[in-house]
């Protein structure tokens, strides 16, 4: 069995070199997209084109941004409930938060208005009611420990927005409305802009901070409450504040980018692949393997096709092809 200090240190070189990928690829995503021409853009071209210049500063820079804060959030988030949970299939969105999000954007669509920004809080708005109501009714059911009142909360919360989503999609305006919730329930980052990056970075990094602070105490609150407090920790209060912290950061970048899935789901099961079951390196490594992720998958959707794919059909397509690998 390798010593402890000796894995420690290879741990440690393996999430630098997950580091200085990201990195890469982000700088490489600078360059990709189909303007002047489809595929890589020259690094002197930037100084000859000024129309070249502001596409890479004004769309394709805040897109990356976007791109790495959704891959973070959604892995961390995910290896916070798979880890809190129990559960290696659970995905950070599952406690009403995905489908409350999309019933928002939705409404919003419908009933109030288009604007980017005002979808954008509707989203993150009923994202959050999904949450509470998987809470109040976890608190009011009788059967079963916490942890499976939460889980049974969150899916009969996630069904009635579902339901809900349907019904909005029946009101809908087949011409025009329907088309804006169905591109959006795709997910994407097309329309990404420096304003937007505003409206979500604040909420995310908090959300990531509390999560990466307290990466050594998520292996506690996976045990029983009564082993976690006899360890010195407060189960129910830091349980709390990590699903509060995963969710909003999830709500957030959900609330410009549509519905993203398998991002947190298979992120946190490769890395514990990699890592083993130890928080302290699983959620860090998440977090860089999301974000790299999360650019290539848009770098792919910008660059397939003259018409752009959507994000959310990309991460499906790679995210399921990985499952079926680590099932194997």
């Amino acid at each position: 069995m390798m010593p402890r200090t000796r894995q420690n240190n290879i741990n440690g070189k393996v999430l630098w070199i997950f580091l200085l990928l990201l990195i890469a690829v982000t700088l490489l995503s600078l360059f990709v997209g189909r303007y002047p021409a489809p595929g890589f853009t020259s690094f002197r071209r930037i100084f000859e084109d000024e129309l070249a210049r502001s596409v890479i500063i004004n769309l394709r820079l805040p897109r990356i941004i976007a791109a790495i804060l959704l891959g973070m959030a959604l892995s961390a988030s995910g290896t916070v409930f798979q880890t809190v949970f129990a559960n290696p299939i659970v995905e950070p969105g599952f406690l009403g938060v995905s489908q409350g999000a999309a019933f928002g954007a939705a409404f919003s669509i419908i009933f109030l208005t288009n604007i980017a920004w005002m979808v954008q809080i509707s989203a993150a708005s009923f994202a959050f009611i999904g949450l509470l109501l998987s809470y109040y009714l976890a608190r009011k059911v009788r059967y079963g420990g916490w942890v499976l009142r939460l889980i049974l909360a969150g899916i009969s919360v996630s069904a009635l927005f579902s339901a809900g989503l349907g019904i909005l999609k029946y009101l809908a305006d087949p011409l025009s409305q329907l088309q804006e919730i169905t591109f959006w329930l795709l997910g994407g980052l097309w329309s990404v802009t420096w304003g937007d990056l505003f409206f979500v970075t604040l909420v995310v990094c908090i959300g990531i901070y509390i999560m990466y602070r307290m990466r050594w105490r998520i292996n506690l609150l996976s045990l029983k409450d009564e082993t976690a407090f006899s360890l010195g920790i407060m189960p129910g209060r830091e349980r709390t504040l990590l699903l509060i912290s995963a969710t909003a950061a999830t709500a957030s970048v959900i609330s410009i980018s549509g519905i993203v899935s398998w991002i947190g789901l298979i992120m946190p099961n490769i890395c514990r692949r990699i890592f083993g079951a130890d928080t302290r390196y699983v959620l860090p490594a998440s977090m860089l393997l999301g974000a790299i992720f999360a650019v290539v998958c848009d770098d792919l959707a910008r660059v397939l096709l003259p018409g752009e794919i959507p994000l959310g059909i990309i991460t499906s397509l790679i995210g399921a092809a990985v499952f079926i690998i680590l099932l194997g």
